[in-house]
């Protein structure tokens, strides 16, 4: 009888455990922040976030800012997209996302405002892409570049699997340019698993 018993009682155990395995893993994301001073003058102030696959390609932008997508319009001519413009506005992102082959509904989904106040910035991304489907399990990077002024442009990168340990993601960066007077436009940048 006390076999039978405990038998049934890890029985129950087991079926608890699996939906809660579930939930776990349905319940994963990777949660993306830096701290973003504000900088004075033209040619600054612009960044994106995004994930890529193993093959370099494009799954999801989380971010990237309106005057890059958006551009500005002066005096009667219509906006221009704000890296036509500006070649140097995160040409990295422009690059890998293929902005130019994006229509602007396409654009407008990923784009938010550049931002007026300083503060720390968060994202998250659920583990889905851009049509809102689970990615298949497997290696990818993390990616935020900012644009400090004109032609220095700096690029934080993170590998990770899907199937990784919740924790901080090592990250590295690469600068194009330095610039002193707007090195502080985007720092203490972190990406961790959830």
């Amino acid at each position: 009888m006390r076999q039978k018993m405990f038998f049934t009682a890890i029985l129950a155990a087991m079926l608890l455990a699996v939906p809660a395995m579930g939930q776990s893993k349905k319940g994963k994301s990777l949660e993306v922040s830096f701290n973003y001073q504000k900088q004075a003058g033209a040619g600054s102030n612009q960044y994106a976030v995004w994930i890529e696959n193993a093959k370099g390609e494009v799954v999801k932008t989380l971010f990237v800012t309106s005057f890059t997508t958006k551009g500005r319009a002066r005096g009667n001519q219509p906006a221009q997209r704000g890296y036509v413009m500006r070649p140097a506005c995160v040409p990295s992102w422009v690059k890998a996302s293929n902005a130019a082959q994006k229509s602007d509904q396409q654009l407008d989904a990923v784009t938010g405002a550049t931002p007026q106040q300083s503060g720390i910035h968060t994202f998250t991304w659920d583990f889905k892409d851009a049509q809102g489907k689970a990615v298949p399990a497997g290696t990818y990077k993390v990616k935020v570049e900012a644009t400090l002024y004109f032609d220095s442009d700096i690029i934080y990168t993170g590998t990770f699997t899907t199937n990784g340990k919740p924790g901080a993601i090592k990250l590295t960066s690469e600068l194009a340019k330095p610039d002193e007077q707007h090195k502080g436009m985007v720092t203490d940048v972190k990406a961790t698993l959830k």
